[in-house]
């Protein structure tokens, strides 16, 4: 991806960071879709960008999974309305590799782990409290020994081929820069509000 995109991306990205009435500045909208083109959305963090791609984790077995695995793309949007800014980015998904989801599950909290390995993401639950009863057989099992990834958790990258910043103007006469990628780079363009 071009440099100058993710200097940009970046630049905006640190600016949410450092407001403090932005609770989350990695919380992100991803929409992917089915086979049949049926579309689903929810929140997801952002945990790694760089020019490879953007990148969020998940169970491999769970709903957003099984739409990439049928329809290998996806959006994603963020939306800071403290800045009155918002980033759109479509593109092709693919899995991370192993290793980057090893390193990302063995950082995350032991409690975040053991959901992980417990949850059947997406999958029907008779009661809250059977799931809270496997939580807590998995941290028996797992007591005083290292937790492994399932193999059923990992990573997706998106490596966009559109990005759009917006950002919000007086009497809605919004800045929005378009950057698609040609078989000659990346086009910027400039859309109406």
């Amino acid at each position: 991806m071009d440099k100058n995109l993710i200097d940009k991306f970046s630049e905006w990205f640190d600016e949410a960071k450092n407001n403090n009435k932005i609770k989350d500045h990695t919380e992100m909208c991803l929409a992917t879709a089915d086979k049949n083109g049926r579309p689903s959305a929810r929140i997801v963090l952002l945990k790694n960008f760089d020019e490879k791609g953007f990148v969020f984790f998940t169970n491999y077995s769970g709903r957003k999974s099984l739409n990439i695995k049928e329809n290998p793309f996806a959006a994603l949007c963020f939306y800071w309305p403290a800045l009155d800014k918002q980033i759109r980015l479509e593109g092709k998904v693919e899995k991370v590799s192993k290793q980057e989801s090893d390193e990302y599950f063995d950082s995350r909290a032991l409690e975040s782990r053991i959901g992980a390995i417990t949850s059947k993401q997406s999958q029907e639950l008779s009661s809250r409290e059977t799931f809270l009863k496997e939580l807590e057989e998995t941290r028996k099992k797992f007591e005083d020994k290292d937790i492994p990834r399932p193999t059923s958790w990992g990573g997706w990258r998106i490596i966009p081929d559109y990005m759009e910043f917006w950002q919000a103007g007086n009497f809605r006469i919004h800045n929005r820069e378009v950057y698609e990628k040609t078989s000659k780079g990346w086009r910027k363009k400039l859309l109406y509000p």
